[in-house]
């Protein structure tokens, strides 16, 4: 049996950047089982992509180093029979596991100096978008890197609505107003509120736990226009209510991503950051950026004070890139 072990990031979009780099290893695989090393979150995640068979939990939290734990991992997974890696972060600790494992062949970006760690090193790649450079640690390329695509069947759609107690008839616009990474990467939230009770359609307000202050807040302002489902939703019932969406509008976050791959009509504001490196990766989604002198600053908040960038981004122009 040929197994390949896959260690993949720690946030939902660069998870979903991975995902073409699966369709290729099992293009020129075909009986390949793919399994992947990641944090148990993105095992609902992971279950919406084919290409892979198994999940294994990566227990070690972001950052922590944890050198027995990775040690003990690794030799567990020595008798499972893997015979390849891929090592898609760039920290010297996360190619610890595969190289415990004894796994043959282990194929990842050189990093931070893995000379021991990767048997297979990459140099560091000169191409602009991350997927990119995830899809070419399968080997040259023979043709486009293609686009994620998640799946999300109208029977996991309708369950996610039932359980949530949501119109299974309704075709709703949703917003992912939240951005983990910091303020200056979300669209002020009495602009959501505005658009929302421009739009002649229901709203969702749709985010993690951590997001409840700013959905709470869009669906005060909006004055009953949106529904705030923020921290009520676990991640695979946030995937099939987006799935579900007329279209979307979404902060540069790893929901915008997940739109982009369910193929959802998309609104994506870009404000802090670039949408050059991490852009969503679909025909149907619409980039707003204002392109400022002062951005993209890369910062968790504005260091000018002001945010601009998203402050002068207003509803109407994201009504006006929405599909009629």
């Amino acid at each position: 049996m040929n197994k390949l072990l896959v260690v993949a990031p720690s946030w939902i979009g660069d998870t979903i950047m991975m995902q073409p780099l699966l369709m290729r290893l099992k293009a020129r695989q075909p009986d390949a089982q793919i399994h992947v090393l990641a944090p148990g979150w993105s095992a609902p995640l992971l279950g919406r992509m084919p290409e892979v068979a198994a999940t294994i939990v990566n227990p070690f939290a972001h950052g922590e180093f944890s050198w027995n734990g990775r040690r003990a991992l690794g030799h567990r997974l020595a008798s499972t029979g893997f015979h390849q890696a891929y090592v898609l972060p760039n920290s010297w600790k996360s190619a610890l596991v595969p190289w415990f494992a004894g796994i043959p062949r282990r194929v990842g970006y050189t990093g931070e100096a893995r000379y021991l760690l990767l048997n297979e090193r990459h140099a560091k790649s000169a191409l602009p978008r991350l997927v990119d450079r995830y899809a070419a640690l399968a080997g040259p390329a023979d043709g486009p890197t293609p686009n994620p695509r998640l799946t999300a069947t109208p029977e996991q759609q309708l369950a996610a609505r039932a359980a949530l107690g949501l119109p299974l008839d309704a075709a709703p616009v949703v917003f992912c107003p939240g951005a983990e990474y910091g303020p200056a990467k979300r669209w002020p939230a009495h602009h959501f509120a505005t658009l929302a009770q421009r739009l002649d359609a229901p709203v969702w307000i749709v985010g993690s736990a951590k997001d409840a202050p700013i959905g709470a807040e869009i669906a005060r302002l909006a004055d009953g226009a949106a529904l705030d489902l923020c921290g009520r939703t676990d991640l695979e019932q946030a995937i099939d209510i987006i799935a579900g969406a007329r279209a979307v509008v979404s902060n540069d976050s790893g929901l915008m991503h997940v739109a982009a791959a369910l193929d959802r009509p998309l609104v994506a504001l870009y404000g802090s950051s670039s949408p050059v490196y991490t852009p969503p990766l679909s025909p149907r989604a619409t980039i707003l950026s204002l392109g400022l002198d002062c951005s993209p600053c890369f910062k968790r908040e504005c260091p000018l004070g002001h945010l601009r960038c998203l402050e002068d981004l207003t509803p109407a122009q994201v009504i006006a890139a929405l599909p009629s």
